[in-house]
C-alpha cells in the first residue's frame, strides 16, 4: 500500500503525513507541482525528525505519475468528499498493490477523475454542512482503517 498526494499545497499537512508514513512503514508519493519547496521549514518542522525514516518519492506531474504507476499494476483508490462509496469498502484482497490517492487541500481531485474513476471514488462520512476534513486527518483515518483490516501486520 502507498499514499499518493496530488499537488499538495500546505507544507504542515504534508509534514504530518510524512511522519505518519514513517511510523507505519508506508511509502508516500508526492505528485507535483507542490505548493511549497521540499526544503520548506514548516514541512520539516511538522515532520519532526521522521523525515529520514520515511520513504518519500517525488514525481513532477500527474502524467508522469500515471505513466509510472499504471492501473494495470496498481489498484487506484481515490478519496474524495464526492466519492460514492465509503472508505471502509476499499478492498485490499486484489492482486494489485493498493494506492490511496488524495487531492489537494483547496481543489481536491481534478474533475476529470470523477468521470474516469467513478467506481474507485471513496469518501469519509461527515455532516453536509462541512466543506472537507483536513488532508492529514483524512489520510490518517483511511490508512489506519486499512491497516486494521491487515491486523496491523508489521506494526507493534
Amino acid at each position: 500500500m502507498k499514499i499518493v498526494l496530488l499537488c499538495p499545497e500546505i507544507p504542515q499537512n504534508t509534514g504530518n503525513i510524512i511522519r505518519l508514513c514513517a511510523c507505519t512503514g508506508i511509502t508516500l508519493i508526492l505528485v507535483g507541482p507542490l505548493g511549497f519547496s521540499l526544503t520548506n521549514k514548516l514541512l520539516k518542522r511538522s515532520g519532526l525528525d521522521y523525515h529520514d525514516m520515511a520513504s518519500v518519492i517525488y514525481i513532477e506531474d500527474k502524467i508522469s505519475f500515471f505513466n509510472e504507476y499504471s492501473n494495470s499494476i496498481y489498484e487506484y483508490n481515490f478519496i474524495s468528499k464526492n466519492g460514492n462509496k465509503l472508505y471502509t469498502e476499499i478492498n485490499l484482497d486484489g492482486e494489485k498493490e493498493t494506492l490511496l490517492i488524495f487531492g489537494n487541500e483547496t481543489q481536491g481531485l481534478p474533475p476529470c477523475f470523477y468521470m474516469h474513476y467513478i467506481n474507485k471514488l471513496y469518501r469519509i462520512p461527515m455532516v453536509n454542512e462541512a466543506r472537507c476534513l483536513n488532508l492529514a486527518n483524512s489520510v490518517s483515518i483511511v490508512l489506519y482503517s486499512l491497516l486494521s483490516k491487515q491486523k496491523f501486520y508489521g506494526l507493534c
